[in-house]
């Protein structure tokens, strides 16, 4: 943490040109664990020229060139992965163990997507009619990451940059510094050229509207919630970049009778409270075909009664505490709608679980017989709160599970190979999990709708950061 007062800039740490700061906090105890400083416009100006000067040459480099790059920072982060996972469990509340194979693994998973992708990467190729198209990366880039998955959102956004010979200026979470700061050392200690990448500390308001403004910026790519998503385009707008947006979700899960009820509602309900409920494809809420319902609230009750919550220091499978008092007070303030609105609280509810006294600790909550007009069935809640609602038939199903403003991801659970088929067809997301199948390092990922536009990891994330330039008569 000895850099979190400067900047990382045309590969050195800097003094930032601002002199504002902000405390960085423990979720498990509220405590400060740091300082993090807060840049400004003249702090992204700076940036944005030593990118503009890196690409000058980083963007005419070797395809082989980049691999072997990409090669040394997977040893680096290797070398560095528990690190890494530390620093997620300090800044964000991670349980160490999922810190370590979900959140900083990440870091090795992504990177081997977009190895085996960039090799297969045509950067020159002839068409049928004797014309040569050419693949060329776009420019500066400016990305923008939230703190909920901090490294894999980092990946995600930088590794396709160096992948494709464009330059970077990086606003991680400002409520999640450290993990960032360890991955700029990463990078710095596996020779990214100088420029390349850049990383900025700093609120929304000010470092993303600086970057998403710069006419120097190429390009923006942005994670987080659907309204600071629609900000960064409209600061875009006038520059005519290119935007992509990884934002919200109200995944629905569907569930029918016809499958093993048992395994998938517990599982169900296990993915639903998988990083304290925290990530934006989480399946919050639980569609149940009305002939199995009460056996699966009851199923779903006993899961979240079992659902273990605890420090993330500690080894094990518990979910640890939201990542900050703001979001508390808004799951609070959810779980309490839910209860005007006149749904069944049967788990969780209000306050902190027994024992907790001090940090973000929330209840693992269900709400039973839930129409999808409730707030708590429409709004993104992002805390351990499901939601439950009956159907009869499936076409009801997907009338249900598609009526949301979000479209990012949706779950099946059935034991018919047709009709999994039959809904990965007719469900408005960008992915859909049959019977717990996960998503798998090299995919791509994004949503539908409110959700975003364009893709990330794998093959579909280079093309986000290329530009296409056809050549006649060569």
């Amino acid at each position: 943490m000895d850099n979190l007062l400067k900047f990382y800039i045309d590969g050195a740490w800097v003094e930032p040109v601002s002199d504002e700061t902000m405390p960085v906090l423990n979720p498990a105890s509220a405590q400060q664990i740091g300082e993090v400083a807060l840049g400004n416009e003249a702090d992204v100006d700076r940036a944005v020229a030593t990118a503009s000067a890196a690409f000058e040459h980083y963007g005419q480099s070797e395809k082989s060139a980049r691999l072997d790059l990409l090669r040394r920072i997977r040893e680096v982060s290797e070398r560095r992965f528990e690190e890494l996972a530390q620093a997620m469990r300090l800044e964000m509340g991670a349980p160490i163990t999922m810190a370590r194979e979900a959140q900083a693994d990440a870091a090795i998973g992504h990177l081997d997507g977009f190895i085996g992708a960039l090799e297969k990467l045509e950067e020159h190729q002839r068409f049928d009619n004797g014309e040569v198209l050419l693949r060329e990366p776009i420019g500066v880039c400016g990305l923008i990451t939230p703190w909920n998955w901090p490294i894999n959102q980092v990946v995600l956004k930088v590794l396709p940059v160096i992948a494709t010979g464009c330059t970077c200026v990086l606003k991680p979470s400002e409520h999640t510094p450290i993990s960032a700061m360890l991955y700029a050392e990463i990078l710095h200690e596996a020779g990214v050229p100088a420029g390349v990448f850049n990383l900025v500390n700093g609120v929304g308001p000010v470092v993303g509207s600086a970057l998403s403004r710069h006419p120097g910026v190429q390009m923006m790519s942005f994670t987080g919630s659907t309204r600071a998503g629609t900000a960064v385009t409209r600061d875009a707008a006038e520059s005519v970049k290119r935007v992509t947006l990884e934002l919200g979700g109200k995944s629905p899960n569907l569930v029918f009778a016809d499958c093993d009820l048992e395994a998938r509602v517990t599982q169900s309900v296990a993915e639903c409270m998988f990083n304290t409920g925290q990530s934006c494809d989480a399946p919050t809420r639980l569609l149940v075909e009305r002939a199995c319902y009460d056996e699966a609230v009851e199923i779903a009750r006993r899961a979240a009664a079992t659902t273990e919550v605890g420090d993330p220091e500690q080894e094990g499978e518990h979910i640890g505490p939201l990542f900050d008092q703001i979001q508390f007070d808004r799951v609070q303030n959810m779980i309490q709608v839910g209860i005007d609105e006149g749904a069944n609280l049967i788990a969780g509810g209000l306050g902190r679980p027994e024992g907790f006294d001090a940090g973000w600790y929330v209840r693992p909550t269900i709400f039973a017989d839930v129409n999808n007009a409730m707030r708590i069935a429409r709004e993104e809640i992002f805390g351990p709160v499901l939601t439950i609602i009956p159907f009869d038939t499936e076409e009801e199903a997907v009338a249900i599970a598609n009526d949301t403003p979000y479209g990012l991801a949706a779950y099946v659970q059935t034991g018919s190979p047709d009709r999994a088929a039959r809904l990965s067809r007719t469900l408005r997301a960008g992915a859909v999990h049959i019977n717990g199948g996960a998503y798998e390092y090299g995919s791509p990922f994004g949503g539908y709708k409110a959700s975003g536009n364009g893709r990330e990891g794998g093959e579909m994330g280079l093309e986000d950061l290329l530009e296409t330039k056809m050549v006649h008569g060569l």
